[in-house]
C-alpha cells in the first residue's frame, strides 16, 4: 500500500459547489478510483488560503492523479474547472506532497 497526498486549489465562492458536487460523485467514476486501487480518499479544505489537501491510499499501480487518459476522468476534469485551478487540458493544478513522517 502506498500513500499519497496533494493540494489542488479552490476559485474563491465555489466551496459549497465543491462539496456538493463530490457528495454526489458519480458512480462510474468511484467504481474507477476503486478498480485502480484507489482508497481512504479524503480531501480536506484549507478556507484561510483555499488550498484543497487530499490524501488517499494505494493499493495499485497508480493514484486517482494517474487516470487521466481515462474518458471519465477527463469528464470530471471538465465538470471541475470552473470551480478550480486548471491546467490547459482541464485536469486540476496539483502539487505531490512529499510524506516527511507517518506512524501507525
Amino acid at each position: 500500500m502506498k500513500r499519497q497526498s496533494f493540494k489542488m486549489f479552490l476559485k474563491p465562492g465555489f466551496e459549497a459547489e465543491y462539496e456538493k458536487r463530490h457528495n454526489e460523485i458519480w458512480p462510474e467514476l468511484q467504481a474507477l478510483l476503486k478498480e485502480a486501487g484507489v482508497a481512504n480518499y479524503s480531501i480536506f479544505w484549507d478556507k484561510e488560503t483555499n488550498t484543497l489537501f487530499a490524501y488517499q491510499e494505494n493499493t495499485g499501480a497508480d493514484g486517482s492523479q494517474d487516470l487521466g487518459s481515462t474518458a471519465i476522468v477527463q469528464k470530471w476534469w471538465a465538470y471541475m474547472a470552473d470551480i478550480m485551478e486548471t491546467n490547459p487540458d482541464n485536469s486540476p493544478v496539483s502539487i505531490t506532497l512529499q510524506e516527511v513522517f507517518h506512524m501507525d
